[in-house]
């Protein structure tokens, strides 16, 4: 299987961008004819299986579908995400993609549209995990219910079994009340390892709970 690699190189986002269908102001009519000629060989070197334009294919429409995705994540470590899982998707469905001028950023758009609705539906996920964990580690609540005191207990067990630096950055997390940046600057991490490391132990924890919910029941 032929895999592809996106550019390591930070690139401008949020800059001019410069698309087929909207070309640059002042150009001449066979500036026009050559951009858009351009854009045609590109998509229809994706569409053949061509790796080698994939980064030229990123480096000319990031920026665009960066600017979208953060408009509509609101966050830019999000919408990063979102930019590269766009540009991996498109070369995993070339094949169904027809090569034209006018579709060509269109068809990329239609892609971001559907990677940021699952950010948001993994986001939403995501909150109903928080939820679910942090009402059983409540102390007030623990204390007011046999079955909460249970839950928090097993709860706090399974934050203690994970092995750092997850363990600490969720214990941060829901213990100190920190914040993802507030994470990131105590413990010298990424903020993406910190969100990172959140979800997943969550989704452990989550998961672990409810298996032993089950099982008393």
């Amino acid at each position: 299987m032929t895999s592809v690699a996106l550019p390591r190189a930070r690139l401008r986002y949020g800059g001019a961008v410069t698309g087929s269908a909207v070309p640059p102001a002042r150009t001449s009519a066979r500036d026009d004819r050559q951009g858009g000629a351009e854009v045609l060989d590109l998509a229809r070197r994706l569409a053949e299986g061509d790796g080698s334009c994939v980064a030229e294919i990123y480096d000319r429409w990031s920026a665009l579908v960066h600017t979208y995705a953060l408009r509509a994540l609101g966050d830019d470590h999000d919408a990063q995400d979102v930019t590269q899982q766009v540009f991996i998707a498109a070369w995993n469905s070339r094949h169904t993609f027809t090569p034209s001028v006018t579709t060509f950023p269109a068809w990329l758009l239609g892609i971001a549209r559907n990677k940021v609705a699952d950010r948001r539906a993994e986001r939403a996920r995501d909150a109903r995990r928080v939820e679910a964990v942090t009402l059983v580690v409540e102390p007030e609540v623990a204390e007011a219910e046999d079955g909460r005191l249970v839950d928090a207990l097993v709860v706090r067990q399974l934050v203690e079994e994970l092995p750092d630096p997850r363990g600490a950055i969720v214990r941060l997390a829901f213990w100190r009340d920190l914040t993802h940046a507030q994470i990131a600057e105590e413990l010298d991490l990424p903020l993406g390892t910190v969100k990172s490391h959140v979800r997943r132990g969550l989704a452990h924890i989550h998961a672990r709970l409810e298996e032993v919910r089950d099982a008393a029941r």
